[in-house]
C-alpha cells in the first residue's frame, strides 16, 4: 500500500510540474532583441513578433496606435506595424492573458554589424587609444545589442539566450565594437537620428560560418559538411574519449616535460630566488632570432626594475605590448595578470602597495606553442603611475623552463571539430534570431580567416551578400565592407601575397549592386591583426554609407581599377573614384607599382600621375603587359590616393 501510494504521489507531483512546463512555455514572451532600449527601423515595415499558447489575443499598443492577431497552432505570433519616422523614446504595450512593456524605444537608424575579431574588438580593448572618447562618450541615442556567441550545427534557432541594448554613456561605450561605435557617432552626428547596432560577430571565423544553408547551396564540398554536422552522432563520436583523430602514441613516450621553473621549492618568479644560469636577451623580440633555435616551451624573463618613489603607494600599470602565445607577470614575487592566448595586448594593473622604491623584480613566464615565441616588436613596454613612467624595453635574463618535444600525431590532438568554424554554423545560432528585425544595412569585417583559400572567397563573399538580403526580406540592403588592412612582414621585392589576393576577391564583390567597400590597406600594423586605429575603418564604413545608404552626392572611396591599356612602352592605367584627380598622400613618387612582360616576371616599375590615369613603365621590360599595385601581405608603402585623402585598393592587371 505505501508503494502504490508513493507512486500515485509521484504521478501527481510529475503531472504538476509538466503542467507548470507547458505554462511558463505558454505564456506571452517576446524576442530578446525586442527588449527595453531598442531602436527600430525608421521608413520601414517593422515586425514584432513573439510566443504566446496557441490561439491566444495578442494586442500592441504603440505611438497611439492599436494593432491585433491571434497565436498560430505552434504558439507563434508576428504583428506588422507601418513605416514611422525618427522620434522617441516611445513605450509599447504588448497585451494577452498577460501584459508586457517595452520602454525607451528610439526610431532610427538599425545597423546590422558583423565578421571576426576586427569587428568583435570593442572600445575598452583600445581604451589607450581612445581613452578620451570613452571619457566624453555620452550619446544615449547610440545603442547597441551585442549578439552572444553561439554555434549550432543542426538548424537555426529562433531567440537568443540572453541580450540587452546598451547606450554610449559613460562606461557602457566600453563593451562596443569600436568599428561600429565610430561608425554609428558618424551616420548619428551627420543625421541627427538615432542608431542602433546589432553586433555579431566572434573572432577567428570563416565567411562560411555566417550564411544560411540556402545560402550555400552552390558550394558542394560546404553542403556536403552541413549535412554531415547534422547527424549529432557523428559530431559526437568526434569528442567522445577514445575517439580522436590523431596518430598512436608510442607506448614509451615520456610524460610532459615539467617547468623546472615551477617545480623547485623556491619557483623561480619568488623574491627569495637566486638566479643561476641564466641569459641575456633583449625585449621586446622572438626568441629565435636571438639564439634560441626552434624551441616550443616555456621560457623566462627577469628583470630588476628601478622604480622612483614617486611611483609608489599608488595604482600602477605594466604595458607589455603582445607576447606569443601566453604569458604570467609576476612582480616582487606576487602574480600581477595572464593572458592565454597571442592576440590581445597585455595591460596589467598593479596594486598600489606592490611596487617599491628601488629594485622590484619583474618576471613572465611566457609559453609558445609554435611559430617563434616572445614578445612582439614596435609596441608599448612600460610600467606607470600617476604622471612617471618606467621603460622596460632593453636587456633582461632569460632561461628556459621546459622544451616541448616534437609529435608527429596528425589532425586535432583533442578530438572534435571547432563548431564556430562550421558552415552556417555561426548564422544558424547569431544571425537567424534577427532576421525579423527591420534594418538599414550591413557593415561587415572579416576575411583574414579566410585568406588562406582567396581563391574561394569571391564566391562566398558573393553568396553572403545575396543570402543575407534574401534572409531579410528587405530588397537589396546596402552591404558595406572592409576590405583587408596590411599585416605581416614587409616585403621589399615584387611578390606572390594570399592576403593580395583575398583583397582582390573583396574588391570583385563591388560588382554587386548597392555595396561599398572601405579600404583599409594604410591603417594596418606589421605586428598586430588587430591594428589599433579602429576609428579610420568606422569612419571610412560611414562615408560609404552616406554615399549609398543616405545617397549623398559625395566621393566615399579610393581610386578602384577600372582598366589598363599598352601604349608602345608604357601601360596606361584608368580608374573609378578618382574625385579631384590620383596624388600621393606624401607628395613622393608612386610607390608599391610593379610592372610585366610577357612571362609575368614583376620588377619595380616607375609611374606618373595624368589626371585620373597613371603611365606605368620600366627599362627592364620592354613589352610590359602587366602591372601591379600594393600587391603584398603588407606593402611597405601604398602612397596612391586621390585628392580627397582616400587610399586606392590594390589591384593587379593579371587576372
Amino acid at each position: 500500500m505505501p508503494t502504490r501510494f508513493a507512486s500515485a504521489v509521484g504521478l501527481c507531483i510529475l503531472i504538476l510540474l509538466l503542467t507548470i512546463r507547458i505554462d511558463v512555455q505558454a505564456q506571452l514572451r517576446l524576442p530578446k532583441l525586442i527588449s527595453d532600449g531598442m531602436v527600430l527601423q525608421r521608413d520601414a515595415t517593422l515586425k514584432i513578433w513573439g510566443w504566446a499558447k496557441a490561439g491566444e489575443k495578442i494586442t500592441i499598443r504603440f505611438n497611439r496606435k492599436t494593432y491585433k492577431t491571434v497565436t498560430a497552432a505552434d504558439g507563434k505570433w508576428l504583428l506588422t506595424l507601418p513605416p514611422m519616422p525618427a522620434g522617441g523614446p516611445y513605450s509599447m504595450d504588448i497585451l494577452g492573458d498577460t501584459q508586457l512593456m517595452i520602454k525607451d524605444i528610439l526610431i532610427g537608424d538599425v545597423w546590422f554589424c558583423s565578421g571576426q575579431s576586427n569587428m568583435v574588438h570593442q572600445m575598452n580593448i583600445h581604451d589607450v587609444t581612445y581613452a578620451k572618447e570613452i571619457a566624453e562618450a555620452n550619446y544615449p541615442q547610440i545603442r547597441q545589442f551585442w549578439v552572444p556567441s553561439l554555434t549550432n550545427l543542426q538548424g537555426t534557432q529562433s531567440d537568443l539566450p540572453n541580450g540587452q541594448w546598451k547606450a554610449a554613456v559613460g562606461d557602457d561605450v566600453r563593451p562596443f565594437s569600436a568599428v561600429a561605435y565610430f561608425f554609428a557617432k558618424k551616420i548619428h552626428s551627420a543625421y541627427k537620428v538615432p542608431v542602433g547596432i546589432i553586433n555579431a560577430s566572434v573572432g577567428g571565423t570563416p565567411i562560411e560560418a555566417w550564411t544560411s544553408e540556402e545560402g550555400l547551396a552552390d558550394f558542394s564540398a560546404l553542403k556536403a559538411t552541413i549535412e554531415k554536422n547534422k547527424d549529432t552522432t557523428y559530431i559526437n563520436s568526434l569528442t567522445r574519449p577514445g575517439l580522436t583523430r590523431r596518430a598512436p602514441e608510442p607506448a614509451n613516450r615520456p610524460a610532459p616535460p615539467v617547468d623546472l621553473g615551477l617545480a623547485g621549492a623556491t619557483k623561480w618568479y619568488d623574491v627569495s630566488y637566486v638566479p643561476k644560469g641564466w641569459h641575456p636577451i633583449n625585449v621586446p623580440g622572438y626568441w629565435e632570432d636571438q639564439g634560441i633555435k626552434d624551441l616550443n616551451g616555456v621560457v623566462w624573463y627577469r628583470k630588476e626594475i628601478d622604480i622612483p618613489a614617486s611611483m609608489t603607494g599608488k595604482p600602477a600599470r605594466v604595458f607589455l605590448g603582445r607576447i606569443v602565445d601566453a604569458d604570467e607577470l609576476y612582480i616582487n614575487g606576487k602574480s600581477v595578470g595572464k593572458t592565454t592566448y597571442m592576440y590581445p595586448q597585455r595591460r596589467y594593473n598593479v596594486a598600489a602597495d606592490l611596487l617599491k622604491a628601488g629594485k622590484n623584480v619583474f618576471v613572465v613566464r611566457v609559453t609558445n606553442n609554435a611559430g617563434k615565441g616572445g614578445f612582439v616588436p614596435d609596441k608599448p613596454y612600460c610600467v606607470f603611475a600617476g604622471a612617471d613612467t618606467v621603460d622596460l624595453k632593453g636587456t633582461w635574463q632569460y632561461k628556459v623552463g621546459t622544451a616541448y618535444r616534437p609529435f608527429a600525431g596528425v589532425g586535432n590532438p583533442a578530438g572534435g571539430i571547432n563548431a564556430q568554424n562550421q558552415p552556417t554554423a555561426l548564422y544558424n545560432a547569431m544571425v537567424a534570431p534577427e532576421i525579423n528585425y527591420a534594418i538599414k544595412g550591413f557593415c561587415w569585417y572579416q576575411g583574414e580567416s579566410n585568406a588562406g583559400k582567396p581563391q574561394e572567397y569571391e564566391g562566398l563573399q558573393v553568396a553572403l551578400i545575396h543570402d543575407w538580403r534574401n534572409q531579410w526580406k528587405q530588397g537589396p540592403l546596402p552591404f558595406l565592407y572592409v576590405q583587408l588592412p596590411g599585416f605581416m612582414d614587409y616585403n621589399y621585392q615584387p611578390t606572390e601575397s594570399n592576403w593580395a589576393r583575398l583583397r582582390e576577391a573583396q574588391l570583385k564583390a563591388l560588382s554587386v549592386p548597392n555595396t561599398a567597400m572601405a579600404v583599409a590597406i594604410d591603417l594596418g600594423e606589421w605586428n598586430d591583426i588587430h591594428p589599433d586605429n579602429k576609428k579610420g575603418v568606422g569612419d571610412r564604413l560611414a562615408l560609404a554609407a552616406m554615399k549609398i545608404a543616405y545617397k549623398e552626392n559625395l566621393i566615399s572611396s579610393g581610386p578602384l581599377y577600372e582598366s589598363a591599356s599598352i601604349d608602345g612602352n608604357k601601360l596606361v592605367i584608368s580608374f573609378t573614384n578618382t574625385g579631384g584627380d590620383l596624388t600621393t598622400n606624401d607628395g613622393e613618387e608612386l610607390s608599391e607599382i610593379s610592372i610585366a612582360g610577357p612571362d609575368k616576371k614583376f620588377v619595380w616599375g616607375k609611374a606618373k600621375i595624368d589626371g585620373n590615369k597613371l603611365i606605368v613603365w620600366s627599362d627592364e621590360v620592354p613589352n610590359p603587359q602587366y602591372v601591379r599595385y600594393a600587391w603584398a601581405d603588407n606593402p611597405v608603402n601604398p602612397n596612391l590616393y586621390n585628392k580627397e585623402g582616400l587610399p586606392a585598393s590594390p589591384f593587379r592587371t593579371d587576372q
